[in-house]
This record gives structure tokens, C-alpha cells and sequence, in this order.
């Protein structure tokens, strides 16, 4: 069946990816971005993969009536809206002290706020129609904040407890209508050469790095099947497990220069006079980055750890027949 679906964040990264996975199953696209030459190249590559109908529109998601406005064209030109992912954002890199008030209310506008208009938006429709799928792009540092990215931690954290009110609620009033979050890991998008930076090397996703084509398939899958909640890699899974069960020893851990601050920095120096980010416009107007970040080279193009989640039930009914045939073999050893 053909869906409906609208991707903020669209332009690029991970919202790019799952733009591209949807069209090459033939649905109609609905992309929302800044940056219009983002947009542009975005719709263009999902016309060529086969989506039934792509609209775009170029907006700020901090901008609650934009968006709104925006989901209420879609709908009715496509009768209604079926999935809705939730993936803009913009990071600022430095000590938390370094960070200013407005860069905070920025971050938490576009991160935080932009979600919920999102989310929002969809749900004036789906409630409507009683029933649909919402989809945030979430993060490991939804559960465990890090050094250096205090701005950025602080809104996933915002989204993990504003999805679990709200999930809640739809249970109660609107069952027919799905909220999912899929913790990322580390994932190779161009985010990293357009964040706004006062670290003196060029910022990097802490290793391990996933293609983002893993992380399209992780959001698909969740939408698909109303998921919870879907954690995309060992690195996410880690992490959490670590900050239950050891979270002041992460806290040293991440203090150390080569777990908390190497680990987000290539050996690449950076010179402010020539960095430029998106924080308060979009580096992708004029220029389409695409899919994937600069470090193809060392970035994973799968998951074991997301394959296994997705084929739980075939790996629970294969472990179940193994263990059986072991008893049987065992019983008729013991007969002879």
C-alpha cells in the first residue's frame, strides 16, 4: 500500500537516507528542509527512485505555524498523512560554559520544540483518521549526555521524556496511532562539517561510525511496526547499559582526553576564519551534500546488532528448534 510520509530534516544526513528508502518503495514524499538546494537534490533522487509523488517545503521547523501549515497542504493534497519522521536538528561543539544562552535557545528551538511541532502537526491529522506512525530520530545520548555537546544532549534527553508522556496518552485516547524513537549511534552524515564548533580539530561521530542508509533502515522498520522504541547498534546499547550500571565511572571515563574529547575530533585542525555552520541558516542552500558525511572510509554500511533486533522471532524460533533437537538427540542417546 502506497503511504504517505513526511520527513523533516529531509535535505540531508539521516533524513536524506530515509527519504530514499521510501521512495524506492514508491510512496508519496512530502520533505521539509532550510536548505533549498538540499531539498531540490533530495526530491530530485527520490523522483528517480521511484516515489509515487514528491512536494517539498522550505521552512525553519522551529517555526510551529510553518510547519503546520505545511502538514495541512500535504494532507489534503494526499488525503492524509500516515508516517511522520522527525529528524531536523543543529549541535553546537564546545564546553558547556562556552556555549551562550542564545545558542542554548537555539538548539533547543530547532531540536527540542521543532519535534514537538512536528509531532504536533501529525497528530492533528491522525487523530483525525485514528491511526498512523511517528517516528523520532533519537540518539544513545538520549540516555547518556557527553563533553562537549551539552546543547545537543540536553534536547534528546527533552524528546525521550516528551515521547514517553505522549505515548502514553495515545495509548489511552488513540491507540490506533504508533510513537517510535530510534536511538542512533554514531552515523556518518555531513552534520559534522557544518555543526558550530569552538573545538580546535574538525568534529567526528565518536567510532563506531554507521553509514546512514543503517539508520534509514532501523526508522523504516520502526514505523513499520509501531516499535517502541529500537536501538541501532552495540555502541547505543553500551552506552546505556553503562550508564546504569556504572554511570559515575562513565563520567571519569569521559572525562579523559581520549575517551571525551580525541574521540570527537579528527587530527584535522580547524580554522574558525573558514568554518561555517548551519546553526542559524542553512549550509545546503546553495549547495547539496547529500546522503553521507566525510568518513566513508571508516564508517559501517550495517548492523549486526540491528539485523538481529529485526529478526528476533526467526533467531528465538531457530534457538528454540536447536535446543529441542539437542533434547531429542540427547533422549535417544540415553535409550541406546
Amino acid at each position: 500500500m502506497t503511504q504517505t510520509v513526511v520527513i523533516t530534516g529531509a535535505s540531508a544526513g539521516i533524513g536524506r537516507a530515509v527519504a530514499q528508502a521510501y521512495a524506492e518503495r514508491g510512496d508519496r514524499l512530502v520533505l521539509m528542509a532550510r536548505g533549498r538546494a538540499g531539498l531540490d537534490g533530495a526530491a530530485q533522487d527520490c523522483r528517480e527512485r521511484g516515489a509515487a509523488d514528491v512536494r517539498t517545503y522550505q521552512l525553519d521547523v522551529a517555526d510551529h505555524e510553518a510547519v503546520r501549515a505545511a502538514a495541512a497542504d500535504a494532507a489534503a493534497a494526499f488525503d492524509g498523512l500516515d508516517v511522520w519522521i522527525n529528524d531536523a536538528f543543529v549541535s553546537v561543539f564546545a564546553p558547556a560554559w562556552e556555549v551562550s544562552p542564545e545558542e542554548y535557545r537555539r538548539v533547543m528551538e530547532v531540536n527540542y520544540l521543532g519535534t514537538v511541532h512536528g509531532t504536533l502537526a501529525a497528530l492533528e491529522h491522525m487523530r483525525a483518521a485514528g491511526r498512523g506512525a511517528i517516528v523520532q530520530v533519537g540518539s544513545a545520548l538520549a540516555y547518556r549526555g557527553i563533553p562537549l555537546q551539552a546543547a545537543y544532549c540536553a534536547t534528546k534527553h527533552a524528546i525521550q521524556g516528551f515521547n514517553d508522556s505522549l505515548r502514553a496518552e495515545l495509548l489511552h485516547d488513540c491507540p490506533g496511532v504508533t510513537l517510535s524513537m530510534v536511538q542512533m549511534p554514531a552515523v556518518n552524515t555531513p552534520q559534522f562539517s557544518w555543526v558550530r564548533t569552538r573545538l580546535p580539530r574538525h568534529p567526528q561521530p565518536v567510532p563506531p561510525i554507521y553509514q546512514p542508509e543503517v539508520a534509514a533502515t532501523a526508522v523504516l522498520w520502526a514505523a513499520d511496526y509501531g516499535k517502541r522504541e529500537v536501538n541501532v547498534a552495540s555502541a547505543t546499547w553500551k552506552t546505556r547499559l553503562g550508564n546504569i550500571v556504572a554511570p559515575g565511572l562513565l563520567d571519569r571515563l569521559l572525562s579523559t582526553t581520549k575517551q571525551g574529547y580525541d574521540a570527537q575530533q579528527t587530527a584535522d585542525p580547524v580554522d574558525p576564519a573558514q568554518w561555517h555552520d548551519n546553526v542559524d541558516k542553512p549550509r545546503d542552500d546553495d549547495r547539496d551534500f547529500g546522503a553521507h558525511g566525510v568518513f566513508d572510509d571508516t564508517s559501517k554500511p550495517y548492523s549486526v546488532t540491528l539485523w538481529a533486533t529485526m529478526h528476533r522471532p526467526a533467531l528465538a524460533a531457530a534457538a528454540t528448534g536447536l535446543g529441542l533437537a539437542a533434547a531429542a538427540a540427547v533422549g535417544i542417546a540415553r535409550r541406546r
